[in-house]
Order: C-alpha cells, then sequence, then structure tokens
C-alpha cells in the first residue's frame, strides 16, 4: 500500500470525522517546522506526511480511492468510486480507456491555516514559508504553549478556535391549559451584539415560542447564539424549560390528568356520581356503580392530554377518591351497619 496514512495519524480504519480531526490536530501542531526549529528540516517533511495523511483521509472519496488502490493507486491513475471530487482530487478522461482518479496533495500549510483558522491569532499572515514562518512572530512559543506538554500532545483546543459560552436557561411557566391547546409565547430579551468595526452595542429582541399541544414539563426549547456576542466566543444559546403552573383541579401523571373527588363512606358503598368540566370546556357526568375502596381509580379513556408525538391521540383521565369516614356513630348507627353488612 505504500505510505499508511492511518499508521501516520495514529488511528485505525474505522477512525471517523472527529477522530482524524482530533489526530490531526495533536500531531500537527507537535511537528510544525515552527515549534522544532532545531530539527526543521526532519519535522517539516514529518508535517507534511501528517498534513497530506489528513486530507486523504477526512475526504470520503480520496479515502474510498485508498483504501482499495492505496496510495500508489492514488497518486496513479485507476477507475474511481464515483464522480469528480473537491480539493486536489479531479478526474480526467483519456478518450480511449476509462475515466481515471489522479491526487495533488495540497499545501500543508494550507491545510494547517484552513483548519485553526486564518485570522486571529493569525492575522497578517505573510506569504509562503520562503523569506522566514509564514506566521511571522504570531506564530511563536506563546501560542503553542496553551496545548500543553510539548505543543499539543493531548492539551486543548487553539486559543483560535472559538469557544461557546454554556447556555442561558429560563423557566418558561405555562398553565396546564396552555399544555392541553398549544399556545404562542412572545419573549423580549436584551443582549449586547458585535457590528463590523467590533464594537458592541446592546438590542432588543422578540423571541416567538410555539408550545405544542401536550408538551411536559422539562421540556427545552432552544434558540441556538441569542447569547450576548463577544471576541472570539460564539455566544450561548438561549434555552427556555418548560414548568407547569399547578391546576385547581387537575394533577399531570405523564399523558395522563388525574382528579380527586371527596365523597362520603355512604357513596363509596353504594355509588356515586362525578360531575366534572374538561380542560377545553366541556361537562362530564361519570356514574361510579362499583364499591369505592381507599386505592380505588376509575379511569376514563382519552380523556387525558393530547400526546406530543400525535396530538391526535390522548392519555386517560383518572379518578381518584378521598373516602370521608365518620368521626362517630350512634350505638342505632353501628347496629344497623352490622345487621346490613352481616353476610
Amino acid at each position: 500500500m505504500g505510505v499508511d496514512y492511518y499508521k501516520i495519524l495514529q488511528v485505525d480504519r474505522y477512525a471517523k470525522d472527529e477522530d482524524l480531526k482530533k489526530a490531526y490536530r495533536k500531531l500537527a501542531m507537535k511537528w510544525h517546522p515552527d515549534k522544532n526549529p532545531n530539527n526543521k528540516k526532519d519535522a517539516e517533511a514529518k508535517f507534511k506526511q501528517i498534513s497530506e495523511a489528513y486530507e486523504v483521509l477526512s475526504d470520503p472519496q480520496k479515502r474510498a480511492v485508498y483504501d482499495q488502490y492505496g496510495e500508489e493507486g492514488l497518486k496513479g491513475q485507476v477507475p474511481p468510486p464515483g464522480s469528480a471530487g473537491p480539493g486536489g482530487a479531479s478526474f480526467f478522461s483519456t478518450g480511449e480507456g476509462p475515466t481515471s482518479f489522479r491526487f495533488n496533495p495540497r499545501n500543508a500549510d494550507d491545510i494547517f491555516a484552513e483548519f485553526f483558522g486564518s485570522s486571529s491569532p493569525f492575522g497578517g499572515m505573510g506569504g509562503g514559508r520562503r523569506g522566514g514562518s509564514r506566521y511571522g512572530n504570531l506564530f511563536g512559543d506563546d501560542l503553542f504553549a496553551s496545548f500543553g506538554e510539548g505543543g499539543g500532545a493531548g492539551g486543548s483546543v487553539h486559543q483560535s478556535v472559538p469557544r461557546k459560552a454554556p447556555p442561558i436557561e429560563q423557566t418558561l411557566r405555562c398553565s396546564l391549559e396552555e399544555l392541553y391547546y398549544g399556545s404562542t409565547k412572545k419573549m423580549k430579551i436584551s443582549r449586547q451584539v458585535t457590528d463590523m468595526s467590533g464594537k458592541t452595542m446592546p438590542v432588543e429582541e422578540i423571541l416567538t415560542i410555539n408550545i405544542k399541544p401536550g408538551w411536559k414539563k422539562g421540556t427545552k426549547i432552544t434558540f441556538r447564539e441569542k447569547g450576548n456576542e463577544q471576541p472570539n466566543v460564539i455566544p450561548s444559546d438561549l434555552v427556555f424549560i418548560i414548568d407547569e403552573k399547578p391546576h385547581s383541579v387537575f394533577t399531570r401523571d405523564g399523558n395522563d390528568l388525574v382528579l380527586t373527588q371527596t365523597i362520603s363512606l355512604a357513596e363509596a358503598l353504594t355509588g356515586c356520581t362525578v360531575h366534572l368540566t374538561t380542560l377545553d370546556g366541556r361537562n362530564l357526568t361519570i356514574p361510579i356503580n362499583s364499591v369505592i375502596h381507599p386505592n380505588y381509580e376509575e379511569v376514563v379513556p382519552s380523556e387525558g392530554m393530547p400526546i406530543s408525538k400525535d396530538p391526535m391521540k390522548r392519555g386517560n383521565l383518572r379518578i381518584k377518591f378521598n373516602i370521608k369516614f365518620p368521626t362517630k356513630l350512634t350505638v342505632d348507627q353501628k347496629a344497623g351497619i352490622k345487621k346490613l353488612l352481616a353476610s
């Protein structure tokens, strides 16, 4: 196969895109010629090899050709696996034989600058590597120091790669009716934004939150990058988290609605009728003919909350009972009850 690009990047043959990026970041920073002034020639050769390996393996088409035909096939003339690809790969027709693949490696410095960012802290980049470092004085030890362990061997992401500010979370309290029907809320936010000159200024913005029927407590609605803008920092995401306001009649259990009805002991033993008004304003009359014990529940199908993934379906209404026992009984009442309940 010739050169083993997987071995050069120290990854296995099943490495994914994120694995390749981590490997390139580590090795390119370790072997960049400007980081190795006492061994510049060998470092430059290693740096170019690392860049070429990353360029091939990070491009699905080039990687497919390499996996099938090796380095010789990649740089020679072999049938391609598909149509023309981007970057340094090109297809051409001889007019006689089949279409062929040709790989022209890109400049290693171009790949490095593209990967780590060609602007701050690399602003004011000069020409090629001849006549000194392409990155001038900006590309010194201080630049690599942020990577730790000798310039990147397991260090953190380079400071030129913007970090993302942590998300800002805000509770959004909704009534049970709003979560039953769905609703729209308008939220006014104020934040700092940066203009073209780099100056920050306060702006106000109205965010529209569309609450869908059946959403539950804990549901998150994310507005990406709506936090304050700062230099070299990706703004925070603004996250609204649904919370439920207490309801005077119903409590919620998943997709079910739960109602607790207080009844007398006589009603528990002889039956009762429950009258209630649903969240959408309908009046229900539910006769209970069973003997109601303390753990009894009457289940009314499809009278609960809408199911968010399928709003045409609903959970159940569950009626629980609080049985009010008498505090005392007369002698005659006790005798009468014993007689009535005697088996």
